[in-house]
């Protein structure tokens, strides 16, 4: 302000100008958080080439990377938080409702954070030549993610309580709750393997400039995870996957038929002995659910091939209480047994964090499951 009354004054502009620059508070019309841990913050892009014909190339597959760093740096390694589908990185910015998000409580934590849009998706540019695109409708988007105890077809689904708002509308178009985050939604592109290609790329090109780091994704970006840290297991420290995609093999809930036919992916994974076509991993179905209201899983028949590049990386699964994942997510956690991989499996109900559906960043106990985030990364994290 000084700076701005100074530059008035000396351009001769005094009087009423100068009284009413120094009156006016300008009006914040949305909730803003503390960032007195913020030490600095800055955007970059990572990966991309250039395509088309010379003379008119464009460039395809960068991702837009914002960075935060804290003022005092107390974590070993920085936290890369990949959203879903449908999303960008507001989903870390903040609530719908107004409450600070995860990206804030990690850097009040100590952590780096890097939030990115996802290639083709948000700040990352989208071309027609990248493919066709889907936008959720809002009541799919309340079917899948916000009024589960309504709206959802799944046993576990009546144990929704934690998305934010009390009114009849709750979840659903017309809430005003329900209204800002459904704002925030975007078009995704169809393709899954375009998408894991484009985002394994990136990642990787994320990795090699900023350097070793942990990987945290949701949902659709659970598949980048496994895919980042097979092209970069040196820089990977940790992955935490919340609700990642699943189940191996088979779609189920919000889908039917065939899925992710390299077991954890779309596109191929590092497998040993080593796999040239997906057809290769042979598998079988449980005879039996692993428990009430859960989905049978498809595992690999013995002997199992091992997910080489991910062995010597702690991996852990959260899963929400009234979330469609709850069903088949333990089906996840267990291939990656199967294949070697050093998994832990964390039902969010077992931690006394109750009632949750799919989009936990978002919901009313937010900084209680972040908070659980940080204990698992500091004792199994080096």
């Amino acid at each position: 302000m000084r700076r701005i009354l100074t530059a008035l004054l000396t351009c001769g502009l005094t009087g009423s100008i100068a009284t009413t620059v120094s009156a006016q508070v300008p009006k914040v019309p949305v909730p803003v958080f503390d960032q007195s841990a913020v030490g600095a913050r800055g955007y970059f892009y990572v990966g991309g080439t250039y395509v088309g014909d010379s003379g008119n190339e464009i460039m395809q597959g960068q991702m837009f990377v914002e960075v935060i760093v804290p003022k005092r740096v107390r974590r070993a390694y920085p936290l890369v938080l990949i959203h879903g589908a449908g999303q960008t990185a507001t989903n870390w910015m903040g609530t719908p409702d107004g409450r600070k998000g995860w990206a804030d409580y990690f850097v009040e934590r100590g952590y780096v954070v890097y939030m990115v849009d996802q290639p083709m998706r948000g700040r990352s540019a989208w071309h027609p030549a990248d493919g066709p695109t889907r936008m959720l409708t809002a009541p799919q988007e309340g079917f899948q993610f916000t009024a589960n105890a309504v709206l959802g077809t799944w046993p576990q689904a009546k144990n929704h309580t934690q998305w934010p708002g009390d009114d009849g509308t709750k979840g659903r178009r017309g809430d005003p709750i329900f209204d800002a985050f459904y704002a925030t939604q975007v078009e995704t592109v169809i393709s899954n393997e375009e998408t894991q290609r484009r985002n394994q790329a990136a990642g990787a090109a994320l990795l090699d400039k900023i350097g070793p780091a942990m990987l945290l994704t949701h949902s659709q970006s659970g598949a980048f995870g496994w895919l980042i840290a097979d092209m970069r297991p040196a820089l990977v420290k940790g992955i935490i996957a919340i609700e990642p995609a699943g189940p191996p093999f088979e779609a189920t809930i919000i889908g039917t038929g065939s899925a992710r036919r390299w077991g954890l992916t779309d596109i191929a994974l590092t497998y040993d002995p080593p796999v040239r076509e997906a057809g290769e991993i042979l598998v079988e179905r449980d005879t039996t659910a692993d428990g009430p209201d859960l989905f049978v899983c498809w595992m690999q028949k013995t002997p199992a091939r091992q997910l080489v590049n991910l062995k010597r990386i702690p991996v852990v699964i959260m899963t929400a209480e009234a979330s469609y994942h709850q069903a088949y997510d333990h089906c996840t956690a267990k291939y990656l047994k199967q294949s070697g991989v050093a998994t832990e499996y964390i039902r969010l109900q077992d931690k006394g964090l109750r009632g949750n559906g799919h989009m936990v960043m978002l919901e009313k106990n937010n900084l209680d499951i972040a908070h659980l985030v940080d204990q698992w990364i500091q004792k199994n994290v080096r």
